[in-house]
């Protein structure tokens, strides 16, 4: 006889959660790196950097069409994108770095899921009240006028937010006050609108209604940071030893409780809903908040802090046997973390030095190879080569154009009967140019001659070269 019951589904609705606000130490933390971090994402564009007059003067700038990436003082060309590679190399290290030490303590306090999502909480709490009414708001089935009040205000504020969020991106890849003008006029472009009504949807919903489920679900993060851990790494922990059994007083005359009151404070203030005592679990983003939570709740039963607090897997034995923990810097200094901290110094450093020794004027050299070369009327050979002359100062350059080599061997600039060029401030000029070798040259010398083609700045006598190879016949 067949079963005839439902299948149990695997799918399970989402339970919204409602963090109750908490004061203490990493609260405050928190506060202070999101105010530092939204400061730094909204202003930066507006910052002013003077770098002459035929250069931008936004100090933060992806000029997407002149391409070019300004950086203050540092400016960033098309075939520098290893300084950006480098970059993001020095990121990924750091966070190996920052997980192998302290946990997920990236997620808990400067991922912009965590920094967007604490501010709209933070909306939340000031229009719709703390974690109780806001429960008894969700629970209300009656959408009456004061429901629907306090809930179109804060899609409201959180629309703003997520507008604002928008428009500050756009200005990174455009003169921040004229973009804002051309915004307000209509006059942008339908590129820069789209940009701002992607990020306006997106911070919108994923920090007012997916929040926990990005970090659960869509980042691939918590699945990876095991490996970045070990026994040694401070993760926010309960001390179980310490804290059982539960409970709010003595069940037994002749047997104590632990220090854990199950108040569930810890549990409240928690932005992923989870229960830290429960043990370690993929959805904890470290954000200590748990531990401001129990400490104060420790203060007023009359207990020490740090029921739940940063702890390591290797100081449980030792805690359980009533001895201290290990000092926290033998923790944070381990083979482990040295390894990252010297691998990220040194493509730090490496970046630093090829920043300093970059040269003001470049060029690239590039053979026409249809054809390879040319016989004259008058009977000599001549090659033709694609210079590309980077010219990186803010004012007009004009560059003296020689070459080195065999003397049988001239030189022509094609467009004039000079050996100078003209480059303009801050762009790469593309010049013909042709080497030529006379007529009753010798012809073993014109299978394939080295030939090193040199560009000499006249207002300041900076030089670089290019090797190439000049081709005749028989080649």
């Amino acid at each position: 006889m067949s079963d005839s019951s439902p299948a149990p589904s695997l799918y399970a609705a989402r339970e919204p959660i409602f963090p109750r606000r908490v004061s203490g130490k990493f609260r405050n933390l928190k506060w202070i790196i999101m105010a530092v971090t939204l400061g730094i994402y909204y202003l930066t564009p507006w910052i002013r950097w003077d770098r002459g007059a035929s250069l931008p003067d936004q100090a933060v700038l992806l000029d997407l069409a002149n391409r070019r990436f300004y950086f203050f003082w540092i400016e960033i060309w098309p075939h520098e994108f290893y300084f950006v590679a480098g970059l993001l190399i020095m990121a990924g290290l750091g966070l190996f770095l920052f997980t192998s030490a302290l946990g997920r303590v990236w997620c808990g306090y400067a991922c912009p899921q965590t920094v967007w999502t604490d501010l709209y909480i933070l909306v939340e709490r000031w229009i719709e009240g703390d974690r109780n009414a806001r429960l008894r708001l969700h629970r209300q089935k009656k959408l009456d006028f004061r429901k629907v009040r306090l809930r179109v205000t804060k899609w409201m504020a959180w629309l703003l937010i997520g507008l604002a969020t928008g428009g500050a991106w756009v200005f990174y890849f455009a003169d921040a006050p004229t973009l804002l003008v051309d915004l307000v006029t209509l006059n942008a472009h339908p590129i820069a609108y789209t940009t701002m009504a992607v990020l306006t949807f997106t911070t919108f919903f994923f920090g007012g209604f997916a929040r926990e489920q990005i970090c659960i679900y869509a980042c691939p993060w918590p699945r990876i940071q095991a490996a970045m851990m070990d026994e040694d790494t401070l993760v926010v922990g309960y001390r179980e030893w310490r804290g059982e059994p539960r409970g709010k007083g003595k069940r037994k005359a002749d047997s104590e409780l632990g220090d854990c009151i199950d108040c569930m404070a810890c549990v409240n203030v928690c932005p992923v809903g989870i229960d830290i005592r429960d043990g370690q679990q993929l959805e904890c983003i470290t954000c200590a908040l748990c531990i401001d939570a129990c400490d104060d709740m420790m203060a007023k039963v009359g207990k020490p802090r740090g029921l739940i607090d940063y702890m390591a897997l290797s100081d449980e034995t030792r805690e359980r046997a009533g001895n201290p923990p290990k000092n926290i810097w033998k923790h944070i200094l381990r083979p482990r973390t040295i390894l990252y901290t010297s691998l990220w110094s040194l493509v730090g450093v490496g970046l630093l030095f090829a920043l300093f020794i970059r040269a003001d004027i470049e060029l690239t050299v590039a053979p026409v190879r249809n054809p390879t070369y040319v016989t004259l009327s008058d009977g000599s050979i001549r090659n033709s080569y694609d210079v590309r002359l980077r010219n990186k100062h803010g004012e007009n350059r004009v560059f003296q154009v020689s070459i080195k080599g065999d003397p049988a061997l001239r030189l022509h600039i094609e467009g004039t009967d000079f050996h100078a060029v003209n480059v303009p401030a801050d762009t790469a000029k593309l010049q013909r140019i042709y080497i030529e070798a006379a007529r009753g040259t010798d012809p073993a010398k014109l299978e394939a001659t080295d030939v090193r083609i040199w560009i000499e700045d006249q207002l300041n006598g900076e030089r670089a070269y290019k090797d190439t190879t000049f081709n005749g016949k028989g080649n």
